[in-house]
């Protein structure tokens, strides 16, 4: 899953490499996503590569390369190489080529939307990455792993996991390396734990409050404080019904 920002500056990057052949540079980038400074865009590039959507090229100026590009972008859009790929991906028998990595979906809560295990009782959900449970870090990665789930604690819909970091939700029963699960939803209901993704590029859990016009993300910890936000800065990516923490 790309964030907005994220989605923005890739194609950004990739109509500039069409018409020229030449990545644009940061302070191109910065105005075209109206973004008050660099470091912004420096972050955006890190989830790019991350995600394996970019590559860093040494040695050269400007070295950005588009690996491949998410899957709702017209084909005949496509650079040469991330057409190939991506036929080469759509057949599930087909090798890789030489030098490719196969990798998920970039919504890869609908490619790994929940699926029973061979024990009915489980349901097995995908793994987005981390979140952190104290200050914001990065917005959500792509899927990582799955993990079995009770089937009495989903609900309807699709549900994901991610992996807590950070103790600001201690009091709320949620600790440093538990693995939440989060029913997918852009809605809550003032006192819900959410996954709330913070100006399309951080993402972080906590209880959400309303304020009149502004959105209030309160820790469960005193020794953090509530972060008040207007409500065009907060998107809500889920809600909490669940964890499992291993011992």
């Amino acid at each position: 899953m790309l964030t907005r920002k994220q989605h923005e500056l890739l194609m950004f990057i990739h109509e500039r490499v069409r018409e020229s052949g030449i990545p644009p540079s940061f302070d191109e980038m910065k105005d075209a996503l109206d973004l008050k400074s660099k470091s912004g865009i420096h972050r955006l590039i890190n989830a790019l590569v991350e995600r394996g959507f970019l590559r860093r090229m040494e040695k050269r100026a400007r070295a950005l390369e588009i690996i491949k590009l998410p899957e709702n972008v017209a084909d005949n859009q496509r650079p040469a190489t991330t057409r190939s790929q991506a036929q080469r991906l759509s057949h599930p028998g087909a090798r890789p080529a030489r030098g490719e990595t196969r990798t998920v979906s970039s919504d890869a809560r609908s490619a790994g939307s929940p699926r029973r295990t061979e024990n009915d009782s489980a349901v097995s959900v995908p793994v987005l990455g981390r979140i952190a449970a104290g200050t914001p870090i990065e917005a959500l990665q792509h899927k990582v792993s799955d993990v079995p789930v009770p089937g009495t604690m989903l609900g309807r819909g699709d549900h994901y996991a991610l992996e807590v970091t950070g103790d600001s939700m201690i009091n709320a029963g949620i600790l440093d390396g538990d693995t939440v699960i989060i029913n997918e939803t852009s809605t809550a209901t003032t006192g819900d734990i959410v996954v709330a993704l913070v100006d399309e590029t951080e993402a972080t859990l906590k209880r959400l409050r309303r304020r009149g016009d502004s959105i209030a993300l309160e820790a469960a910890n005193p020794a953090y404080e509530t972060r008040l936000y207007g409500a065009d800065r907060v998107r809500i990516q889920g809600r909490l019904v669940g964890l499992i923490r291993r011992y």
